[in-house]
């Protein structure tokens, strides 16, 4: 179970640098990255559930629309910040 929490961990920090390139942003904190990568993985999470997204339940789609919901989230965060 321990083990399970710290690849999530792991993974939301790497969705949230990922996004953080693909945004062209500056380079962020650890924290930063699990938490962008965290928020963005609730966002995509809530779009896919209304859109109907074929193999959102696969690791690799997964991994795709929390990425893109962090960028979403980036791109949010700009333009109203």
């Amino acid at each position: 179970m321990l083990v399970q929490w710290i690849i999530r961990i792991v993974l939301f920090a790497v969705y949230g640098a990922v996004a953080g390139y693909i945004m062209k942003g500056k380079k962020g904190s650890l924290l930063k990255n699990i938490l962008m990568g965290f928020i963005g993985s609730l966002v995509g999470g809530i779009l896919a559930s209304l859109l109907p997204i074929p193999g959102a339940g696969t690791w690799i789609v997964g991994s795709v629309i929390s990425i893109a919901g962090a960028c979403l989230c980036i791109w949010l965060a700009r333009k109203l910040f």
